[in-house]
């Protein structure tokens, strides 16, 4: 039977006494705690008593004996084109989860789509010895001598694993939806080029729009103006400013459509408020579909009908993958991994005025 020495106090509490206090190996404790697949042959007693023991003790590993044990740093580099409320915060929130269980630290860095930030933020996270990378959104072009995870990215690129959206799929439940309601004469807002979803996203409404027998006019499609969301002019990447200008100006121009799908939540958001400005309801005049599904997509006025990417899922399976490719690093890897949307019907979409 496991017998417990007397309590050392609280503080500064390391793996030599802390194996001591319980009268166990060394190995034992450290197999416990690092949530090691041999732990398991170890008795659920003694293994409840390691970690009611560290907790008590206020028990911190050291890091760095632990990193030069496994020759590795336990920690990755994200890029992110910005550290906004939207696609990020959920994609970001199935990462930390991943990375916080793995007792992985994480270095975060912003690059508003700047190609000099993009390579100076990776030459600096190579220099702090990350064991791997986890792309948001950016493109996967920077040469780095570890792992890379790339989230939407569409990069086939070596040492590259992409977890990407089915685009084609998303696409065509929003305009079978819309079709169905009886629109025909559709809008489109895309997003900006420097995003890579952009494209892939309008080969799939083309495809879909040609299946339908819907035609595309030139006059109904406008797009995000990459100048008009950068840091320089005071509006934020993920303001629905990027929503509210195209709309306003596609009013300019014409009226002539009953409907609008829209690059993401967060423009489908600011293209509601032009709409409503200019006299329009919606969805009585004119149905608006978003992209993405966050958070607030379910509590605006109207709630929005939206295409749903498992974004905390794409989070968490992206961190998984890059820990088992940094665990072995020569070992066959997917290129690519597809994930399925959903499509979520709300107030913002309406059958087609006559």
């Amino acid at each position: 039977m496991d017998k417990t020495t007397t309590e050392p106090k609280p503080g500064h509490v390391n793996l030599k006494m802390l194996a001591e206090h319980l009268q166990l190996s060394q190995t034992t404790v450290s197999l416990v705690l690092n949530s090691s697949p041999s732990a398991k042959s170890i008795p659920q007693e003694t293994r409840q008593r390691v970690l009611d023991a560290a907790e008590r003790l206020n028990y911190r590993p050291n890091y760095f004996a632990r990193s030069l044990r496994q020759s590795k740093s336990l920690s990755v580099g994200v890029l992110a084109p910005d550290l906004s409320e939207g696609y990020f915060t959920r994609v970001m929130s199935g990462v930390v989860e991943v990375l916080t269980e793995k007792k992985y630290f994480y270095f975060t860095a912003c690059h508003d789509w700047r190609r000099e930030l993009m390579e100076e933020y990776s030459r600096m996270l190579v220099e702090r010895a990350v064991d791997g990378f986890l792309l948001l959104n950016t493109p996967a072009e920077i040469p780095v001598p570890v792992p890379v995870v790339a989230i939407s990215a569409h990069a086939i690129k070596p040492n590259v694993t992409n977890i990407v959206l089915d685009h084609g799929r998303s696409v065509e439940m929003a305009l079978d939806h819309l079709h169905a309601l009886g629109h025909r004469r559709i809008a489109f807002m895309r997003g900006p080029k420097a995003i890579p979803d952009s494209e892939y996203r309008w080969t799939g409404i083309q495809a879909a729009a040609k299946k339908l027998g819907l035609k595309l006019d030139p006059a109904l499609v406008t797009r995000i103006d990459q100048g008009s969301w950068n840091m320089k002019t005071g509006v934020h990447p993920m303001s629905p400013e990027i929503g509210y200008h195209p709309m306003k100006s596609l009013l300019e121009r014409t009226r002539d459509f009953t409907a609008i799908f829209c690059f993401n939540d967060i423009a489908a958001i600011g293209a509601i408020r032009a709409l409503t400005e200019a006299g329009l309801s919606v969805p009585g005049d004119i149905s608006v579909v978003g992209f993405d599904d966050i958070q607030s997509a379910a509590f605006c006025t109207p709630s929005l009908t939206t295409v749903r990417q498992p974004l905390v899922d794409m989070g968490r399976t992206g961190a998984r993958i890059l820990l088992e490719r940094i665990a072995d690093p020569t070992a066959p890897y997917q290129q690519e991994v597809v994930v399925q949307p959903e499509f979520v019907i709300r107030e913002s979409t309406g059958p087609a005025k006559k």
